[in-house]
């Protein structure tokens, strides 16, 4: 892994001599090094509150593209991802206190539970974070299989936002089955907005979403989203293959700032932050 961006010493020193100083930074230069845990964590740190106010909710997206625009293949990521793409999307569900997700793409990728990592277990404690981060299924139907890991095993329990007219039945045996009904709406479906509030006051405020790319669409067109980590993989699909957000559009483009970007096997990972 190696820094492109933003330029600092390390990044402009030379492999060679970085290398030959014995600090080992040559490695990391040239993209030679694992980054640690602690090194992408710091890199993908929250922002922090500021002085003498609480937390406010950040809402990020984690999602890969490939150089064509598709942010699937055949109807998954997997395939366009990469073992670095894997760390940091580790990383990122360890710093989060609650992972939003669509129904879709929780039938698509056989969503499981959001796991406990020893690496990251002293600094979950230490800010105050359960051993892992929560799932929440945005869904208006509630069709989901409750007999899934996701509902019957998770860490934390999950968490399922609605609209306050979803199907009584269906909340009804996603309680029974162990997770927890939120209203994030008034009619059948859920209000983006809402829904971070919602997050927010069970004290979930550093918020992750992995999509899809129909409920990254409706974050963007309600503009909730504050940053967006978007690797982008060395590969062409061509292809029918879905955007990474779709649905309603805007009415003007969201300006978005390039926070950082990181480089490991032709891989792109990037930071913008809402401007």
């Amino acid at each position: 892994m190696r820094r492109l961006f933003p330029v600092i010493d390390e990044t402009a020193v030379p492999a060679a001599s970085a290398g030959a100083a014995g600090d080992g930074a040559g490695a990391a230069q040239d993209g030679g090094r694992e980054w640690s845990l602690a090194e992408l964590a710091a890199a993908y740190a929250y922002p922090e509150p500021e002085p003498g106010g609480g937390r406010r909710p950040w809402l990020r997206a984690n999602m890969v593209s490939t150089l064509d625009g598709a942010a699937q293949h055949e109807g998954r990521s997997q395939p366009i991802s990469s073992p670095a793409d894997m760390r940091v999307f580790g990383t990122l569900r360890a710093l989060a206190d609650v992972v939003l997700v669509g129904a879709e793409t929780v039938r698509q990728e056989g969503y499981r539970p959001a796991r406990a990592r020893a690496g990251f277990a002293a600094a979950r404690e230490a800010a105050g974070q359960g051993p892992a981060a929560a799932i929440a299924v945005v869904s208006a139907s509630l069709d989901l299989d409750f007999s899934l890991p996701l509902f019957t095993s998770p860490l934390v329990p999950t968490l399922i936002l609605a609209g306050a007219a979803a199907p009584p039945a269906r909340a009804a045996a996603a309680e029974a089955a162990g997770a927890r009904v939120v209203t994030a709406g008034e009619g059948a479906g859920v209000d983006p907005a809402r829904a971070v509030r919602e997050l927010a006051r069970l004290g979930h405020t550093r918020l992750l979403t992995e999509g899809g790319p129909r409920l990254l669409g409706q974050l963007v067109a309600a503009g909730v989203l504050d940053e967006l980590c978007l690797t982008v993989a060395p590969m062409l699909t061509a292809g029918d293959a879905q955007r990474i957000a779709g649905g309603p559009s805007v009415t003007l483009p969201r300006r978005f700032t390039l926070k950082a970007m990181l480089e490991e096997d032709g891989f792109l990972f990037t930071r913008y932050t809402r401007s």
